[in-house]
């Protein structure tokens, strides 16, 4: 019997990557490649690029070159750069990194295995020539779910052509649209993916061009592939996407997440379900009423406020103040006072002034976010901001960066304090003997927020969810003390 094909996929960038590459992954089991945790044991390494900003393009091009130095060393024969960055450069990306044995983009994944076999074989499979992938979907919302049937879209695809006989751990089988997965981890979290693409036209972003308009996925196949994910013992959920607050808005209800939550939050095994990437100025009352007081449903608020200035905001082609964004988070907190926020920001855009600045440290300073990303402007290729005029120098939004950041530091650091002696219901993630027993409170979300540190991990087992008393804090992370009979049941997980 021949040796079978082995590959492993390194995943950069964020949780939608994180779903992409399970996709892929079922892809290739089920048509007999073997996976493998480590590149150095893979005939194929295939890397899930990210071609968000420069820092991520750059850490996927040292992680493609990293892989491509096992090659003569081992048994890695090819490197294959997919995802993101692989789509949003294609040709030109293959052109400036020979290295690479392959640049595959979002049409080739229904047809990774031949692709990767091909490339395996010492055969040239040409790297596509980048779209506007906005293009792809009727301008009108409601008629790309009928439209996008033609259209690759990561996530959402039937897949086509599988054998009957799947491995064992393979599937959603539910729904006839339900994309094939294998988890490549054995956390007890698990991102499902509500939607894809993005109809916001913020001026620093790109991530539309390529990733293209807003899709949907069914509610039938969100649910199903939750259920899978349960009876695969995962226990918390995260819904993710560009833009949650527009999910159903081409299906014909804008409120269709509202309907959707309470259900997810019914199905057998999961014991918590969260949602991230939600625009301010979308944000509707039933949303925030359905967060804040579902049973099992996190009341996390992941709100992308980007800056406060109004008019960087506008700038940004986007909405709000300081003083709105402000009354958002009061409602939210006097329905739900323990409710977890985080947000991201920009600092240095293109016209900023130090009252700008200021206005937003204003904000920083009132809003009492759980976790702050704080990230300099730079030009990002193919953006409206890339041709603006009035750009502050290099050093000036360097400094300003140091600011905000050492200000946002302090901030999180003291939010965090505010949480001693609160009771917390914590899903246990890991226990070692060098860090003990860690896990995640309900406004903690994974790799972006703090985390929670068990003062003993006794009784405790990874999975587990257990209410905890806060008893101190490490920076932004809290340390707490398990409560006597902590297993949470699946009433009390709730509010």
């Amino acid at each position: 019997m021949p040796e079978r094909r082995t590959v492993a996929l390194v995943t950069l960038g964020c949780a939608r990557n994180e779903v992409d590459s399970e996709e892929l992954a079922g892809r290739l089991e089920a048509d007999g490649w073997q996976l493998v945790e480590d590149a150095e044991d893979a005939d194929v390494a295939v890397v899930n690029t990210c071609g968000f900003v420069e820092a991520a393009k750059k850490d996927s091009v040292d992680a493609l070159l990293e892989a491509n130095d096992l090659k003569g060393h081992g048994r890695t024969q090819a490197v294959v750069a997919v995802g993101c960055m692989a789509e949003r450069y294609g040709k030109e990306l293959a052109e400036a990194l020979p290295e690479a044995d392959g640049v595959l983009g979002f049409d080739d994944y229904t047809n990774i295995s031949d692709r990767l076999q091909t490339i395996l074989n010492g055969g040239i499979h040409a790297a596509h020539t980048p779209r506007d992938r906005r293009k792809l979907l009727p301008i009108s919302p409601a008629e790309r779910q009928s439209a996008g049937a033609g259209v690759a879209l990561p996530g959402h695809g039937a897949p086509e052509g599988l054998p009957e006989d799947l491995p064992e751990g393979l599937a959603p089988e539910s729904g006839p649209r339900a994309p094939l997965r294998r988890r490549l981890g054995g956390s007890p979290v698990a991102s499902v993916k509500l939607a894809s693409g993005c109809d916001r036209r913020c001026s620093f972003c790109a991530i539309p061009s390529f990733r293209g308009s807003f899709i949907s996925r069914r509610p039938s196949d969100v649910l199903g592939e939750t259920r899978w994910l349960a009876e695969q013992g995962v226990k918390e959920v995260m819904l993710v996407s560009e833009n949650n607050t527009s999910y159903g808005k081409d299906l014909g209800d804008i409120r269709l997440l509202e309907t959707l939550l309470p259900e997810l939050a019914e199905v057998d095994g999961i014991e918590r379900v969260r949602v991230s990437y939600l625009q301010p100025a979308e944000m509707r009352p039933g949303l925030i009423d359905v967060l804040t007081s579902t049973p099992k449903i996190a009341p996390y608020f992941d709100l992308s406020f980007q800056h406060s200035a109004p008019d960087v905001l506008r700038a940004m082609r986007r909405f709000g103040d300081t003083d709105r964004f402000l009354e958002l988070l009061d409602t939210i907190r006097a329905k739900a006072p323990q409710a977890g926020v985080r947000s991201n920001f920009i600092v240095g855009f293109p016209g900023e002034t130090e009252a700008d600045l200021a206005e937003l440290e204003r904000f920083l300073t009132g809003a009492r976010l759980d976790a702050i990303g704080v990230f300099g402007y730079s030009d990002e290729e193919g953006t409206e901001a890339a041709t603006y005029g009035h750009k502050l120098d290099e050093d000036v939004v360097a400094a300003r960066l140091a600011r905000v950041s050492r200000l946002a530091e302090e901030l999180v650091a003291q939010r965090a304090e505010e949480r001693v002696g609160e009771t917390v219901h914590v899903l246990v993630e890991s226990i070692d003997d060098d860090e003990g027993a860690v896990g995640r409170a309900e406004h903690q979300a994974p790799e972006t927020d703090g985390q929670v540190l068990f003062t003993s991990g006794e009784g405790l087992t990874v999975g587990r969810m257990v209410e905890a008393k806060v008893v101190g804090t490490e920076g932004v992370d809290l340390v707490a003390e398990p409560l006597p009979g902590s297993l949470v049941c699946t009433e009390e997980a709730g509010r």
